[in-house]
């Protein structure tokens, strides 16, 4: 008798699973991550180095992003297959930047101006890029950071503000009383404005849901802000590997607090604005 073969593959036609079904990934579909267990809601997909990737939100907010593997979801505890949906209608009106601005296509970056603004830290800097760096393009400032606020006189003497070259000073934690905003009284003027957020660290200007945690915990005085944060919450990771993990969060203004948002539009009026 003729021995039968299957092009290489030893399984019977019979005995083979038909493939997952595909589903497009349209909002609020609520699908479960097969290999975790999350079950969420579809907030979005989106297009990576890695390939394509769905975000989804569980009850409680918390967000989490996942590939688009076949058969990685399950709806009703069948496997299924996210795909990108198709025909999504074309978005209406001029297209937004991650700020909210109007969007300028294809813009190229404008010669710096003489004025700047400045941050305290690499963290910092790496936010107002990720919203606002569309914006500051367009507009040719450019953002330094400081490494703290204590050398800050220092910096704004050496500077040199004029009304042509002002500086906008972006601080942590500018609460009456602190150490902050005794510095910030000290240096601000016609031409140098020092505005910041309440939060000891930019970290927590991002919206606890953007950060995939319920909310921002509470560090004891006297320990570090952001290894006590990486502890309480469970994370077994350096400070930047934490905010590598948070700033992937953060797509658009939406993703952080109006106090952060507030401050940092205040400081590109300022420095663009005769």
């Amino acid at each position: 008798m003729r021995s039968r073969t299957y092009d290489g593959d030893l399984t019977p036609p019979w005995k083979k699973s038909a493939p997952a079904p595909e589903v497009p990934a349209d909002a609020d579909l609520v699908v479960e991550e097969a290999a975790t267990g999350f079950c969420g809601a579809v907030v979005r997909c989106e297009k990576t180095a890695e390939g394509l990737t769905v975000t989804l939100e569980d009850r409680f907010g918390k967000h989490r992003v996942f590939p688009m593997v076949p058969g990685g979801f399950l709806i009703d505890g069948r496997a299924v297959t996210l795909v990108r949906p198709q025909g999504a209608p074309k978005p209406r009106g001029p297209l937004l930047s991650a700020s909210g601005s109007i969007a300028v296509p294809d813009a190229k970056a404008r010669v710096a101006r003489a004025g700047r603004i400045y941050v305290e830290g690499k963290h910092d800097a790496e936010l107002v890029e990720r919203v606002w760096g569309h914006d500051l393009r367009v507009e040719g400032v450019a953002v330094e950071f400081l490494e703290g606020v204590d050398d800050l006189p220092a910096v704004v003497a050496a500077f040199g503000p004029a009304p042509d070259a002002r500086l906008g000073v972006l601080v942590d934690h500018l609460v009456p009383g602190s150490k902050e905003s005794r510095i910030a009284a000290q240096v601000s003027g016609a031409d140098v404005l020092v505005v910041g957020h309440p939060f000891v660290d930019v970290w927590e200007a991002v919206k606890p849901a953007s950060a995939g945690i319920p909310e921002w915990p509470r560090v004891p005085r006297g320990q570090d802000w952001k290894t006590g944060v990486c502890d309480a919450l469970g994370w077994n990771m350096s400070t930047g590997e934490a905010w590598a993990r948070i700033l992937a969060g953060v797509r658009s203004y939406k993703d952080l607090r109006p106090e952060l948002l507030g401050a940092v539009e205040r400081l590109i009026d300022f420095v663009t604005v005769p």
